[in-house]
């Protein structure tokens, strides 16, 4: 059967959406209205907001902000790639490792988590090595666990639970045939794992990971509760002593806003780059010789 002809001199028609428009014009009235409150409410006090969005403590705490997640984030991927590795090993006591430590960081709430780093002193008063006539070396927990690196710890740990699910979850996308096929030409399987499905699994735990970052950028602001020197401690030491409370907490929105912004404008970037390289060059595979 035939597809109908198309008469090509009827004009093109470009079809309307009035409810568009409508829809537009609603929304942007509800915003105006909001805009109008936030701004005429004067329990915002939004001098104080102004005084204080770029005042040195405030971008301290930012910075800090910045450094622990991308610290953390940088220590997860690590710990991450690795629990995932074991847990797609041959060795039944890896797997059970891996999997072990991924359900426990998992199911361990973050302030917890944080809360039992910051303490880790009340229970390993020291750490160090001591072999007698050879070496006798400790150092005391309390000197080497400040608030900030038991924020990264506790982000660190609690993050790469999560990405090691991630990366599991991009390897298992790739088909079982390229890893099998790989072997079958005499790589080992690690050697198939690394230069065959890593590269291909990137591509689904890039988008999973940028969500993560964004997740964890805002977790961070839990490290207040143990002193971590980020962006809400130094909201939270300020706002103790002026008792300006909320526009304080709208300082810290805003620049949590903005980062979280930056990063998704970044993750968008990526991967649309992960994407036309995808296109442009397929990852090649193994052939089996019959």
């Amino acid at each position: 059967m035939s597809a109908p002809e198309v008469d090509e001199s009827l004009p093109v028609v470009a079809r309307r959406h009035p409810d568009w428009w409508i829809t537009g014009v609603i929304a942007l009235g509800f915003a105006v209205l909001l805009i109008s409150a936030l701004a005429s409410n004067e329990k915002l006090d939004w001098e104080v907001f102004a005084k204080y969005i770029v005042a040195a403590p405030i971008l301290q705490g930012l910075v800090v902000t910045i450094q622990l997640t991308l610290i953390s984030m940088l220590l997860a991927v690590t710990i991450g790639f690795l629990m995932a590795s074991m847990a797609q090993s041959a060795n039944p006591v890896l797997r059970a490792i891996a999997k072990g430590y991924i359900g426990f960081f998992r199911g361990l709430p973050l302030l917890v988590l944080l809360l039992v780093t910051f303490n880790l002193a009340l229970f390993v008063p020291e750490f160090g090595i001591s072999i007698p006539g050879v070496i006798d070396a400790s150092i005391d927990t309390n000197d080497l666990i400040s608030g900030f690196t038991a924020s990264i710890i506790g982000l660190a740990l609690h993050e790469s639970a999560f990405m090691a699910e991630i990366v599991r979850g991009g390897v298992l996308a790739v088909p079982a045939g390229q890893l099998e096929a790989a072997q079958s030409v005499g790589m080992t399987r690690w050697q198939a794992i690394r230069t065959i499905v890593y590269p291909q699994a990137i591509r689904v735990i890039i988008p999973a990971t940028g969500n993560q970052f964004i997740m964890l950028l805002k977790a961070s602001s839990m490290v207040a509760v143990i002193g971590g020197g980020d962006l809400l401690t130094r909201a939270q030491q300020i706002y103790g002593q002026n008792f300006k409370v909320i526009p304080l907490l709208l300082v810290v929105s805003f620049w949590y806003l903005v980062l979280v912004g930056v990063a998704t404008f970044g993750q968008s970037i990526l991967e649309k780059r992960l994407a036309r390289g995808a296109k442009a060059k397929p990852i090649a595979t193994p052939e089996v010789v019959a």
